[in-house]
């Protein structure tokens, strides 16, 4: 027995006999209770090393340990030794990843707070109000798909160069197969027809458990097998790379506060963007005159691309309407409640088709005059190129009588 937890290849070896188990029916069970018999704990990277070599070997293919990837998981869970994993920075990517995490479970613990609340339920109504609230969480959840596109487009290419190839492909299937069951979710909870007490459990046990399910069983892969798997095998300069793209795609459900920085680490490779020039046919900026400039502004702005992502928002020192990093490169229909979701749809089309160039609003919130205006921002030809949010606080201004002619500073 201690020969057998002491040697690797042993290990491998018994490991790849019980995933083919798995494969030719054996209960994910059985396989544990042989795992707590023989094995008790298996490291991380040998979990990675096995599916790899399974596939490389065409023993199974992409598509079978895909099939079977959540019974391999069901089996595994709790049995994967993490002993002499890495410790993770503050601000590192993966650092970012599990924060990340953190904040997709509280969201998938607030749905299976409503899961529960639905066994309750007597009539249509009391299923309409639970339905909006989930939707609501859904709409949160969304935006794991932020958290897949960074493994997929920052984190597996590096792992690929090394000849980590399988692993990432299995997992990039499950990401899709998530996004799938959560489009899924959304369609059955926007629908306007009444559902009953009876037909709403059954959505649930169908269509929106297997989507909290799948997101829950990713967190486990990669905080337990993908995440201590990279950290030995990527560079510092590795992640720093990844991490100065990551604004490009944008953080799901969390904003971190922290920049990390790596000792040791050619910084002259870094571009500084302070000095750097933005041309424009009437004059131009340094970047950080143009980010001063756009904070100075005394309104909200927030941009919103021709695709309908979330681009930028201002940073001024009075904001109207809280923003953070999270919101980048989200779907503007999902930075907004659903009861107003087919107002954002009519704009960004009307935009679109040209029928409109902007869209007023005014509201009174916590006793100020909130004056809101959406513009259609098009090109010289008139392409639509995305859509401009304008926000500005003219209480003050409103209360102005008369005039004044000398200079006066005001009160701030």
């Amino acid at each position: 027995m201690s020969e057998l937890i002491n040697n690797s290849e042993k290990r491998k070896e018994l490991l790849k006999h019980m995933i083919l188990q798995i494969h030719e029916g054996e209960a994910p069970d059985m396989v544990r209770e042989q795992l707590i018999r023989l094995m008790s704990k298996i490291p991380y990277g040998e979990v990675v090393e096995v599916e790899q070599a399974l596939i490389s070997e065409g023993t199974l293919t992409d598509e079978e340990v895909l099939k079977f990837c959540d019974l391999h998981t069901e089996a595994l869970e709790g049995h994967i030794d993490q002993t002499g994993a890495q410790e993770v920075p503050e601000g590192h990517p993966v650092d970012v990843f599990k924060n990340e995490n953190r904040e997709l479970e509280k969201v998938i613990r607030e749905c299976e707070t409503i899961f529960e609340e639905l066994e309750k339920v007597e009539n249509e109504e009391q299923v309409n109000t639970l339905r909006l609230k989930l939707r609501q969480q859904f709409n949160l959840l969304m935006d794991v798909d932020k958290h897949y596109q960074r493994k997929e487009n920052l984190l597996f290419p590096y792992l690929e160069k090394i000849g980590v190839t399988g692993p990432p492909k299995v997992m990039w299937g499950k990401h899709d197969e998530v996004r799938d069951m959560l489009k899924g979710a959304i369609e059955v909870l926007g629908f306007d027809e009444k559902v009953s007490p009876e037909e709403a459990v059954a959505i649930r046990d169908m269509v929106l458990k297997p989507a909290t399910t799948g997101i829950a069983d990713m967190i486990m892969k990669e905080e337990e097998i993908l995440f201590p798997m990279s950290m030995d095998k990527l560079t510092d300069a590795d992640w720093l790379d990844i991490a100065k793209q990551t604004n490009d795609i944008g953080y799901c459900l969390y904003d971190p506060q922290v920049e990390w920085q790596p000792e040791g680490v050619d910084l002259l490779s870094q571009v500084k963007t302070e000095g750097s020039q933005v041309q424009l046919p009437s004059g131009s900026f340094t970047t950080e005159e143009l980010l001063a400039l756009l904070n100075t502004l005394p309104v909200d702005i927030t941009f919103v691309d021709r695709h309908d992502k979330v681009k930028y928002f201002s940073q001024g020192a009075e904001r109207i309407f809280q923003r953070n990093r999270a919101i980048l490169n989200r779907d503007v229909r999902m930075c907004h409640p659903p009861s107003s979701v087919n107002i954002v749809d009519q704009i960004v089309d009307d935009f679109k088709s040209g029928r409109q160039d902007s869209a007023p609003f005014w509201i009174q919130m916590k006793g100020q005059f909130i004056h809101i205006e959406y513009f259609a921002m098009r090109n010289e030809i008139g392409e639509y190129l995305g859509t401009l949010e304008v926000s500005q606080n003219l209480t003050k201004k409103r209360a102005l009588e008369g005039e004044q002619r000398i200079l006066s500073y005001g009160d701030k």
